[in-house]
């Protein structure tokens, strides 16, 4: 697999034990400063911001407090946190301890996706090693009186444990659905505990912002999408695999990067996120343009769209919880629609009402799942409208 621009921040030089005992020398106001100022927000998709996370989970009263690892990467597209957890764990787990000094929670789990149980005993070794070296547990990594370790909880495979309450009722033993917010895991989360949850490629940035400083980090990005961030290139390009490149790239320029620049159209956060034609590729891929978790689908000339949607509504459909309606009935309502555009039999006044279906969906459902699963049908169907129109579907 290629892997590109390894010297910005996710793949540099950084030694986690000197990291976390010089960090751990520091007040914890002054750590989640750290990474307020830099800017950091969530490299999940969702975009909050780090900084306020920590200080709301270190806020919060409780007995016990915990850091949760969301490592369940199951977004269609995306396998960057594969790479992590293989490569760079020891960097992972060191930032967890960062967040659990931080925020003064005991204990740590990792939520591993299923299908990533081979990695289980490289994760294991790992945090054996860094026990033997007390960079866990009693006086964890030389600081008196802060005592955190890590255990690893293996998902069962269900997409909708990637949204953090649902994960949190897997990891308490129930069937993974999305909870009523507020109130937040911040002040009520794994066992009605204060909880911070973060996915790993967040950890693991922030422990380089705390050794190299957040004015070393904002050098990276734009003003409203500081550093950089890691991409899962995948699809119809020369050389697919996981980049590293600052916030604020264009489209055109990633293309160019991977050897997809003969691209129709880009897949921009995988079946959740938005399809991005070729008119469009000078937008920016950042919090403030087009976001993303990170997956970047290259569809080439002769890629036919309208498979595409059906591929992704297929995989919503399946993945539905079927907690709320708008999800479970506008996921299989939206793929019956796909499935009669192919047949050339879907009126254009039906075709409409499943684009204003997809629209109550953005707005009623109750988690990301449902909000996020027309997004790719909406915009397939506005930038490949002459293509998956090409015959008249009648009245």
């Amino acid at each position: 697999m290629t892997r590109r621009k390894t010297d910005l921040v996710l793949f540099s030089e950084l030694t986690v034990e000197k990291a976390l005992k010089r960090a751990l020398g520091r007040e914890r106001a002054e750590l989640i400063g750290e990474i307020r100022d830099s800017g950091l927000k969530g490299r999940g998709g969702a975009g909050f911001p780090t900084g306020t996370k920590w200080n709301l989970a270190g806020a919060a009263q409780g007995e016990r407090k915990f850091v949760v690892c969301n490592a369940d990467e199951g977004e269609p597209g995306t396998f960057k946190d594969r790479v992590l957890l293989t490569e760079y764990a020891e960097h992972l787990f060191g930032g967890m301890v960062l967040a659990a000094y931080c925020i003064g929670a005991g204990e740590g789990i990792v939520y591993l996706r299923g299908e990533y149980e081979y990695l289980m005993r490289g994760l294991k070794e790992t945090l054996a090693s860094m026990r033997e070296r007390h960079l866990l547990g009693k006086d964890c990594a030389g600081k008196k009186g802060f005592e955190f370790d890590i255990h690893i909880h293996l998902g069962a495979g269900a997409y909708v444990c990637g949204e953090e309450t649902a994960l949190i009722e897997s990891l308490e033993g129930h069937r993974g659905e999305p909870r009523n917010r507020p109130p937040f895991p911040v002040t009520t989360g794994y066992l009605g505990c204060p909880t911070a949850v973060n996915n790993v490629e967040t950890f693991i940035t922030a422990l380089h912002i705390v050794e190299k400083g957040a004015a070393w980090f904002k050098k990276f990005g734009t003003s409203k999408s500081t550093g950089t961030k890691l991409f899962s290139v995948s699809g119809d390009c020369a050389r697919p695999g996981v980049y590293e490149f600052p916030m604020g790239i264009t489209v055109a320029n990633l293309l160019k990067e991977v050897g997809g620049e003969e691209a129709k159209a880009v897949q921009v956060g995988g079946a959740s996120g938005r399809c991005v034609a070729r008119h469009e590729f000078g937008s920016t891929i950042a919090f403030e343009d087009v976001s993303t978790g990170g997956s970047i689908i290259v569809f080439g000339p002769t890629r036919n769209m309208l498979q595409v949607a059906k591929n992704f509504m297929e995989f919503f459909a399946e993945e539905s919880c079927g907690q709320c309606t708008p999800c479970r009935y506008g996921t299989e309502t939206l793929l019956e629609g796909i499935k009669l555009l192919e047949q050339k039999k879907c009126p254009m006044k039906y075709l409409r009402e499943l684009v204003s279906l997809g629209e109550t969906m953005q707005i009623a459902s109750k988690c990301g799942l449902g909000q996020s699963a027309p997004n790719a049908f909406i915009s397939i169907l506005q930038n490949f409208k002459h293509e998956i129109l090409a015959h008249p579907q009648g009245e």
